[in-house]
């Protein structure tokens, strides 16, 4: 069995809660009792609960970093075939937990600035990964960045109102909406 860096291990038993319960759910005494250790654990490893929530921003931040980057990669040399990628894993993948984490940190940040923080630096990284691919594609950065925005939307957006769809719904609507984000007919030159 692998071990757990107890680090680790209250920074995701942390954003566990946060996406069960907001960050106000986020207690060492709460943590302690579901990890079923005591308190005197999180305090060898944290001086304090704010301490812990940094690091959960920070885990959190470039966990979606690095995601973003690797999706981006998947789809091959074509940049179409890339964007397509990013829109089927997104699309095909519910990820119920992801995303009330990523919910409450979006709500947390309306009113603390490291979680704005956190959240704008994830914002960045998406939407610089897609104006580059489609900048590949020969839009302007203008364009390019206009697309990315509606991409980065239709892939979050998607998660959250196509829930009570069909799998044969969900599927073809997705793929209509796929094929718009890559139609570049009737368009100025880019």
């Amino acid at each position: 069995m692998k071990s757990v860096d107890g680090r680790v291990m209250w920074i995701e038993a942390g954003l566990k809660e946060l996406g069960r319960s907001g960050v106000d759910g986020v207690r060492v005494e709460v943590l302690a009792e579901g990890l079923g250790i005591t308190k005197g654990g999180f305090y060898r490893r944290f001086k304090d609960r704010r301490t812990l929530l940094e690091a959960m921003l920070e885990t959190w931040r470039l966990g979606r970093v690095a995601a973003v980057e690797e999706h981006a990669a998947r789809g091959g040399a074509d940049p179409r075939d890339r964007i397509a990628g990013i829109i089927k894993i997104y699309s095909t993948r519910v990820n119920p937990k992801g995303m009330a984490i990523e919910l409450a940190i979006r709500q947390w940040a309306r009113s603390d600035a490291a979680a704005a923080a956190a959240v704008l630096s994830v914002d960045a990284a998406r939407l610089r990964v897609a104006e580059k691919i489609y900048r590949e594609l020969g839009l302007s950065a203008k364009k390019a960045r206009a697309r990315a925005v509606l991409l980065y939307s239709f892939a979050f957006g998607q998660s959250l109102i196509l829930l009570e769809q069909s799998p044969q719904e969900r599927a073809s609507l997705t793929a209509a909406c796929s094929e718009a984000l890559m139609d570049f007919t009737g368009h100025a030159a880019p």
